[in-house]
């Protein structure tokens, strides 16, 4: 009989590239992975694995058992999950990635709520990237992912993986409070193309859209500072360093040195959706994150009707939420 722990080794070493990469990615020490491959070599009669140069490549028969595994994992986690959907019960351990924003505005308060309400459940944080959580969770290094989409940057999401909408959230310029604009009630792109921006590097999805929210203008924006953290976007700011698009959900309340002002033409919009394996769509943890996410958003939005930060949608200059149930 197949050994699944360490057909789940074996995969692992698949996706990574390596024995060292696997054991990181599960948490075991390289020798663990090694001892499960061996076992599983054992078991299955033929060789996995074999070395190249200092590191190892899977075999025929490796990959073979790597890809027909997968199929496997994934209807042992379908069946695991619908046994504990018949006993209802929320147990176990759940791993949520988010993305830093997310992770302030949304996650801390609802793991914090879900630990009291089911003590038998325990959520594990990870702070990821949208890419890298997507790529987590295909992966089956993470169960339940928060990830955010600008506008129309794309961002693909394999068959396998569930959608589940959770809300909108919106960024809005910020500028030191003697800036030329800091009076306005909104802004468009065209009065801020000779202006010097705070954002984040390159490859990252919101500064991936602050280039798109420039298309109408004939000119790109011109980014004086990169910061990966938004905190450091406010700190920079009320130095006098640029301006910076800031998103709403998880920003801290604005010194009296900093002003907040809607963009319109087009309103900086992404939306916010909760990611999760097919495979688990019957677990009661899983269902209880979900909707404890969906309840919290909405609470955001409560709070950001009065106070202008939180979640929302771009319907008006008077918002209101559209939160998915």
């Amino acid at each position: 009989m197949i050994d699944v722990a360490a057909l789940s080794s074996l995969r692992a070493v698949e996706q990574h590239g390596s024995v060292i990469a696997a054991a990181a990615a599960l948490g075991f020490t390289p020798s663990a992975v090694s001892q499960q491959v061996k076992r599983l070599e054992r078991q299955a009669g033929v060789p996995l694995l074999e070395r190249v140069g200092r590191g190892v490549v899977l075999t025929v028969h490796g990959r073979h058992l790597a890809e027909e595994g997968a199929r496997v994992l994934a209807e042992l986690e379908s069946l695991e999950a619908t046994l504990h959907r018949r006993s209802g019960q929320v147990s176990g351990t759940l791993r949520l990635t988010a993305f830093s924003t997310a992770m302030r505005g949304l996650v801390a308060p609802v793991v914090r709520d879900l630990h009291a309400a089911h003590p038998d459940l325990r959520v594990r944080l990870g702070e990821r990237e949208p890419w890298d959580a997507v790529e987590d969770l295909a992966a089956g290094r993470a169960d339940v992912g928060l990830v955010h989409r600008w506008g129309d940057v794309p961002l693909a999401v394999p068959d396998h993986l569930r959608v589940t909408p959770i809300g909108l959230d919106l960024a809005d310029v910020i500028v030191p409070a003697g800036h030329r604009l800091a009076d306005r009630a909104q802004v468009t792109p065209h009065d801020l193309v000779e202006e010097e921006w705070i954002a984040t590097p390159p490859a990252t999805i919101c500064r991936q859209w602050l280039g798109r929210m420039y298309d109408g203008t004939g000119r790109p924006p011109r980014v004086a500072h990169e910061s990966m953290e938004f905190a450091s976007h406010l700190a920079l700011v009320e130095a006098g360093l640029g301006i910076a698009l800031i998103p709403r959900l998880g920003r801290p309340p604005l010194g009296a040195g900093l002003r907040a002002m809607p963009v319109v033409d087009p309103v900086p919009t992404r939306s916010i959706d909760a990611l999760h394996r097919r495979s688990m769509a019957d677990s009661p943890a899983v269902r209880a994150v979900l909707g404890a996410l969906a309840a919290a958003a909405g609470a955001v939005d409560q709070i950001a009707a009065s106070s202008g930060v939180g979640v929302t949608p771009p319907t008006s200059a008077t918002t209101s939420v559209t939160v998915a149930r």
